[in-house]
């Protein structure tokens, strides 16, 4: 199949068009924003491999492939456990838009998109089988009938729309059942990072408990160093220049915590949030218990 510069333009111009709505649907597939690009631009290379000219309708289309593709890597996902914490590095498509800030999403939109989420539906989905959060995705939330989610999954429409059905019971649930508040604490460890990067000593006094316990791993196996008080915790945190470009909000063991890089390797910190203040922060560094956690970056 030849085609032309400007039928080759076209197409990508058309691609681009759709991409955001391409990233929404990878993201509530897969959770996480470099995943879900990497499903994107896969989509994209598939679209240059096929003809145009035999797809009537392109949206769906595209819409149909990158669900295949999440579907697939959900799939590797629980065969194989992975590090969560690399970005893998998304590799240029011939014929597609080669700036960078033109294929990975500005800041801001990762905060929208993360938001229109949110944690709480996050953990959720992570609990539903491959299958069904497809299902569930597709059809609920983007309004893809049964018989293309069918041909995804390869079971009959009946079948998809009981994986549907039953993905949406869970979901249900899940949200009135006694789950903890991650939007609630969300923002109040968005608001600890926040005071901690830009140094704000009294916005950190307003999330901490005033007998908040902060520990730390040293290094050695079973080892913490720990500090007492909100005034000697919001005093150390306010010096964590480590936190302040690499940290990021993620799911740590299904709640709310903090990953940076940090001397070649990471750290993570946890919160424990009873009510409306934190009452203690843990910084894990060390890799035997780094590797007890399941992390989760958006």
């Amino acid at each position: 199949m030849t085609s032309s510069p400007a039928h080759d333009d076209a197409l990508a111009k058309r691609f681009e068009e759709l991409r955001p709505h391409l990233r929404a649907v990878a993201y509530r597939m897969l959770g996480s924003l470099a995943e879900a690009e990497d499903a994107v631009q896969e989509t994209w290379l598939r679209l240059s491999r096929s003809d145009p000219a035999e797809i009537d309708n392109l949206p769906g289309w595209l819409t149909t492939v990158v669900g295949r593709i999440c579907l697939d890597m959900l799939r590797s996902r629980t065969s194989r456990r992975e590090e969560p914490l690399e970005a893998r590095p998304v590799e240029p498509v011939p014929g597609a838009p080669s700036d960078d800030a033109a294929r990975a999403p500005a800041p801001e939109e990762e905060v929208l998109l993360a938001d229109s989420v949110g944690a709480a539906m996050l953990v959720v989905l992570d609990r539903l089988t491959p299958a069904e959060r497809l299902a569930f995705v597709l059809h609920d939330l983007f309004a893809v009938p049964f018989e293309d989610i069918a041909l995804i999954t390869e079971r009959t429409p009946a079948s998809a729309r009981q994986l549907a059905s039953r993905a949406r019971r869970r979901v249900r649930g899940a949200e009135t059942g006694p789950q903890p508040d991650l939007t609630r604490r969300h923002h109040i460890v968005s608001a600890f990072l926040n005071a901690a990067r830009s140094g704000d000593f009294e916005a950190l006094l307003e999330v901490l408990d005033p007998d908040v316990v902060a520990r730390t791993d040293n290094g050695m196996a079973g080892a913490l160093s720990a500090i007492h008080g909100a005034a000697l915790v919001a005093r150390q945190a306010a010096t964590f220049a480590q936190f302040d470009q690499s940290a990021q909000l993620a799911l740590v063991n299904g709640g709310v915590g903090v990953v940076a890089r940090f001397d070649g390797g990471f750290r993570v910190m946890l919160f424990t949030i009873p009510d409306t203040r934190i009452t203690q922060v843990s910084v894990v560094t060390t890799p035997p218990a780094l590797a007890n956690l399941t992390i989760h970056v958006p």
